[in-house]
């Protein structure tokens, strides 16, 4: 457990390299990723030349006897949820950091990202249960105030369960809204509240893995814990098909997190622990721009 005194200091280092890279880096970026995605209807004029004819009102063009263009502006605020793992899979981390070390930074960066565009940023926190939800506001001191329950928010379940976390999230959060979904998705039985969910948000999922999820050492005799159920056991990872075993079932979870994004038409991003994580966010938003 982190002291007061230790939680300040570090929600201090994160709000400057945060803001630094949100507005650095990421302000064009996610402005233009996200902006605009809600559009409003404003007013119909006349059609001129130049106008998208998919947005002919054909209903007062044939009223009038020649073409009117509906208007759109954009909605400029956005309301943006996290939804952050912090079952206890997510202490896991051999390569600079805990998986939940990553997930911490990526909420900052994107808090700020939010705050500095005007837009909303809530939180839901999980486990195999809703461990708390923070409602979307604006302004620094929420960006702060989330810094700060990423680095303490200690988990009072031990599983993970995003299925719980999403049909919350569609119970709560009414508004169309940008959701960011921070976990290691060592789970399963979600594709149906994703799906509900994708249908009127946009979801995305940043899934964090560190190289020992995927891949076991050639280490000899080791006492391994189940960090969620707590079960020992001893396994021999010198044994060649105790070490494929163990990578076939990353695999497979790996495979069943991206299929079921894909199913849902929503983006899932891989990171593993050491990653730059600022190139591989770059990259989505420079991508969602095109």
């Amino acid at each position: 457990m982190l002291t007061t005194t230790e939680i300040l200091k570090k929600v201090r280092a994160l709000e400057i390299k945060s803001k630094k890279l949100a507005s650095d880096l990421f302000t064009g970026e996610y402005h233009s990723a996200f902006k605009g995605k809600g559009m409003s209807f404003k007013e119909v004029r006349e059609y001129s030349a130049g106008d998208d004819i998919r947005f002919i009102d054909w209903n007062v063009s044939a009223r009038f006897g020649h073409p009117f263009s509906k208007v759109f502006e954009e909605e400029r605020e956005l309301t943006v949820m996290l939804l952050v793992d912090i079952s206890a899979s997510s202490q896991f981390g051999t390569v600079h950091a805990t998986k939940r070390d990553l997930i911490t930074e990526l909420g900052a960066v994107l808090s700020f990202s939010a705050v500095n565009n005007g837009d909303k940023i809530g939180v839901i926190f999980y486990s195999d249960r809703v461990e708390a939800y923070l409602p979307p506001k604006k302004g620094r001191q929420q960006a702060l105030y989330i810094v700060r329950e990423l680095l303490s928010k200690e988990p009072k379940g031990r599983g993970t369960d995003l299925n719980v976390a999403l049909r919350y999230f569609n119970n709560s959060t009414k508004q169309k809204s940008i959701a960011f979904v921070l976990s290691d998705f060592i789970d399963a039985n979600y594709e149906d509240s994703l799906r509900i969910a994708a249908k009127k948000h946009d979801v995305i999922g940043i899934k964090v893995y560190d190289r020992m999820d995927m891949k076991l050492p050639d280490a000899g005799l080791l006492q391994v814990q189940d960090a969620e159920s707590g079960t020992m056991k001893w396994i021999d990872s010198s044994n060649a098909f105790v070490r494929e075993s163990y990578q076939q079932e990353f695999f497979r979870i790996t495979e069943y997190s991206t299929q079921t994004f894909k199913k849902a038409g929503s983006d899932l991003l891989h990171l593993q622990t050491g990653d730059d994580y600022v190139k591989v966010l770059q990259r989505f938003f420079l991508s969602r721009n095109k």
